[in-house]
Parts: structure tokens; sequence; C-alpha cells
């Protein structure tokens, strides 16, 4: 697999790295770990060398799983962990507000660090920003741990302009996590351009929709009891029904190509930057071999203004994240 980098920091990473979070949680039931870490490890011998994780995703037992997992592989691979949510360390809710507090940010390193079975984090963001701490406070402590040898790169999540603009003056920034796919371009209004102008990264996430672009879903589908999806309004079925349409795009142009409409969801997000990494999850070897292929399916200039004009007739229904988890968005 062809390698990238992120903006100017000098990271380089398979050009398609790996989401582990619905391994352990989101998408209903975790997933047996011994399976999921087959699973990595047949993604670090195809070649992926990029995998994300988080404490709250669990809470903790993912950074756990891919701790475990990634450990004989270590000098292989680029992990990324995230800080910023208020945890209960016995296991309890999964998360019970915001906390981006120094002393805070430290203590998750030293947790992450030990779950993770390493002795650096490659990539730490910062999972939402944290209205109640200045984010040159947040910056500094990153700051703090990388001289420390703790970390090697500073990121954040789901961040707005001004708020990259204040980390990068105090920590340079790498990377800017956020959501992006076709039916989701809110970041090329303000967000690509600024990236573009500092010199940082791109990894977004959910770039197959969290899984309505690989055609698998429709209107009918149910999903379990703890899928988070459940609650998401882009998700209510009648909804499903009028997205449809950004699928049917997709496999317009699919089968033309001889590929999936994720394999174009994914070739056509890379084909947007070339410091862009999409992180795609899966808990599957046979869609994990299908992300991968993704890298081959070349969109030419034409596939994108087709793409693109048609897209611009769609618009998608419903919004991405229920009411009370919209409001951690972008402060």
């Amino acid at each position: 697999m062809k390698k990238r980098i992120l903006g100017k920091s000098g990271l380089e990473l398979s050009e398609l790295g790996f989401g582990c979070m619905g391994m352990s949680f989101g998408y209903g039931p975790a997933e047996d770990k011994k399976e999921m870490i087959s699973l990595l490890h047949s993604a670090v011998e195809s070649g992926i060398t990029f995998f994300d994780t988080a404490e709250v995703y669990g809470p903790f037992t993912n950074e756990e799983l891919v701790g475990e997992a990634l450990f004989p592989y270590r000098k292989q691979v680029v992990i990324a962990t995230k800080f910023g949510f208020s945890l209960d360390p016995k296991g309890g809710a999964k998360w019970t507000g915001l906390d981006s507090r120094p002393e805070h940010i430290k203590q998750v390193a030293e947790a992450s660090l030990k779950r993770l079975k390493t002795d650096v984090i490659d990539l730490f963001y910062q999972h939402r920003v944290d209205p109640d701490v200045p984010i040159e406070d947040v910056a500094g402590a990153v700051k703090d741990l990388i001289q420390q040898g703790k970390v090697k790169h500073f990121g954040l999540s789901e961040a707005g302009v001004n708020i990259i603009r204040r980390a990068h003056a105090v920590q340079p920034v790498t990377a800017l996590q956020s959501e992006y796919s076709l039916w989701w371009r809110e970041p090329e209004h303000e967000i690509l351009p600024v990236l573009e102008e500092l010199g940082i990264g791109f990894v977004p996430f959910s770039p197959l929709g969290k899984g309505f672009l690989t055609g698998k879903i429709n209107e009918s589908t149910t999903f379990a009891k703890d899928d988070f999806r459940n609650s998401v309004p882009r998700f209510t079925p009648e909804n499903r029904k009028e997205n449809q349409a950004f699928v049917d795009l997709l496999c317009k142009v699919a089968a033309r190509k001889n590929a999936t409409p994720a394999q174009v969801a994914l070739a056509w997000l890379l084909a947007q930057k070339q410091w862009i990494v999409p992180i795609p999850g899966t808990t599957k070897l046979h869609r994990l071999k299908e992300n991968m292929a993704a890298v081959d399916v070349e969109i030419t200039s034409e596939e994108i203004n087709e793409i693109e004009q048609a897209s611009l007739n769609i618009k998608a229904q419903g919004d991405r994240y229920p009411e009370s988890s919209a409001k951690l968005i972008n402060r």
C-alpha cells in the first residue's frame, strides 16, 4: 500500500488507516476478541500501518484490544488515541462529560500508554473541544507530553477553525480528525483550506457514512438495540429512504469500474487531497479486503466532476448526531 504524510508533520502512514472503534463499541455488542486480534493482524500484514482508538471506546476495552493486537508489530505501526472525556474508572457510564484539564490529559496519557502496551503514543487527539478549558492549556499539556517523550504528535477532533489556529500556535497540530464523506461535506467550506494553509493533515472518520455508503443498508434495515445509529436522525427509516440517492450515485460510478460503492466512496475521498487519510472500520475480513482494494480504484477528474455535479442535487436528510451530542461539535 502507498504511503501518505499528514500535512507538514513528517508523520508517514498507509494511505488508508483502520478505525477500531466498532470492534468494541458503538455498533452493537463487542466482537470476539480473538477474532478482532486476528483481523488487526491481517490489516498490518496487508500493509495498513495506521490504527485509531480512544479511551472512551468501551470504555477502555478498545485500547486494550489494540494494544494486545499490535504489540508484535509496534515498531511498524502508528497508533492514535484520544483524551477529553470524563469517564467512570470502574466502567460504569461510558462518559459523564468533557474533561480536558491539563492534569487530566496527563493522567489519560499514562493510562493509555499502559493499555496500549507502549512507551509512546504516536498521535494524541483531543476527542472533543472542552469549552471550560482554554485550548492553549490543552495544547500546552500535550506539548509537555511531547517534550517528555510520551507523545509524538498532537491532534484535534471535530474542532472549528478558531480552535485549530489557537492550538496550532502553541503546539503544531499534526492532524484534524472529523467526519467527512460524500454525504457530509461541511469540512470543505472552511476546514480544509485552513488545514492546507497551516500544513495540517486530515483524517476523515466515518468515511463510509457509518456504513450507509456501502449500499448494504436500506430503509428496512434493523440495528442491534445498542447500536448508536438507532438515535441518529440521519438513520431513521424515512431519511434512509431519501438518502439512498447517495448510494445510487456511487453505484452508478462503481458499475463502470467493476468496483463497489464503498470503494468508490473511499477513492473519492483519497482523490480530494494527498494529505487526507481516511480510517474506515470493520469487523469482517472480507470488508477489510474490500476497503483496501479502494486504493487501486482510480477516479478520473471527469468522474470527480460527475460526482460533484450529481451530488449538488442531493441533500442529505437528517442530522448526523442527535441533539444531545451535537453540542459537542466545533466549540
